[in-house]
């Protein structure tokens, strides 16, 4: 909903609690949708050192499990690439490298038998 987007920009970039910036951002991840990665994305692009730690922590706990998960969090950032808004292109960007460092626990099983 659009009315939800300036609240939960000022949750992710918390002033007085990078906790709520943690779970904000854990909340939006595990939606694991356009709107959430959005939202996370443009938060990246304007989050100091300490948020932006707290978002990449959120990003590792929520997509470190499932290689599939992880990859189609990748496509969801590729087609945020076209965003009119510079600030989620930007962040869009960052969260991709950071989607792309994760080296999952679990991958889909090969079916080919080999």
């Amino acid at each position: 909903m659009p009315e939800a987007v300036q609240p939960l920009r000022r949750l992710l970039l918390d002033a007085d609690d990078t906790f709520v910036t943690l779970v904000t951002a854990d909340a939006l991840l595990r939606r694991r949708d356009r709107a959430g990665l959005a939202l996370v994305a443009q938060a990246l692009t304007d989050a100091d050192d300490n948020h932006a730690d707290w978002i990449v922590t959120a990003v590792q706990n929520v997509y470190m499990i499932y290689a599939g998960e992880r990859e189609a969090a990748v496509r969801t950032c590729d087609a945020l690439l076209e965003e009119p808004d510079p600030g989620i292109r930007q962040g869009a960007a960052r969260l991709s490298g950071t989607l792309a460092a994760i080296n999952p626990v679990l991958y889909p099983v090969d079916s080919s038998g080999d």
